[in-house]
């Protein structure tokens, strides 16, 4: 069955860009802007939680009782 006219221009896209495939690494997750934050320092987040764990160990644990 053939198809009229109009139903195969409505079906095919208006607009065309013929620079999209091009342009498609730029909407990749690689290159978004979390995950180039997330990247920029990979241990801060390991480093955060030892530092904060040695901090509260010093405070509690290795306080001298002789100062003043």
């Amino acid at each position: 069955m053939a198809k009229s006219h109009v139903e195969s221009q409505v079906k095919q896209p208006i607009y065309h860009d013929p620079w999209a495939q091009r342009e498609a690494w730029r909407k990749h997750p690689i290159f978004s802007k979390t995950s180039n934050l997330k990247t920029l320092f990979p241990g801060l987040g390991i480093a955060t939680v030892a530092f904060a764990a040695y901090c509260t160990y010093e405070h509690f644990f290795l306080t001298n009782k002789k100062s003043h």
